[in-house]
């Protein structure tokens, strides 16, 4: 058994220690925002938070994180209100396809936790990848969001 914390809710499951995690947030939560892209950890489509630390999710074994707060897509925003890297990437019309923004968004977040008024480098260090090549919305997005109040 294996108890994930994720979005705030206590979940105990009866999985194989070595499942990645995002394959128990799709398959056995039923949160399928966190994407599968490229399975070895290098496309950031799969990113999620655990304990506040920006996390690729297809490479994280379930038991590695039991316990922790894990925060997916489904649990950035509260009360209803967008988180403010939500609200930016609307406002600037950040998504073509749409596939990757997720994980993008979750980056994003963590880095505006860490730098909460990040430099074009610091942005560039993300490492996720958009296959559309939204990154100069993707720069406008996490610096409106970077002005924002959460």
């Amino acid at each position: 058994m294996v108890t994930l914390k994720v979005n705030g809710t206590d979940h105990r499951l009866d999985i194989e220690p070595d499942m990645p995690l995002l394959w128990a947030l799709r398959d056995e939560l039923g949160l399928t925002g966190t994407k599968f892209g490229c399975g070895i950890a290098q496309c950031g489509a799969c990113t999620v938070h655990v304990d506040g630390v920006a996390m690729r999710s297809c490479s994280v074994p379930v038991s590695s994180v039991d316990g922790k707060s894990i925060t997916t897509i489904e649990g950035l925003a509260t009360n209803g209100k967008l988180h403010p890297v939500q609200a930016a990437w609307v406002a600037e019309d950040v998504p073509q396809c749409g596939y990757c923004q997720s994980g993008q968004i979750m980056a994003a977040a963590a880095l505006l936790k860490q730098k909460p008024t990040p430099t074009d480098a610091d942005i560039d260090g993300i490492t996720n990848i958009c296959r559309c090549g939204t990154y100069v919305r993707i720069r406008r997005a996490i610096h409106r969001a970077a002005t924002t109040k959460a």
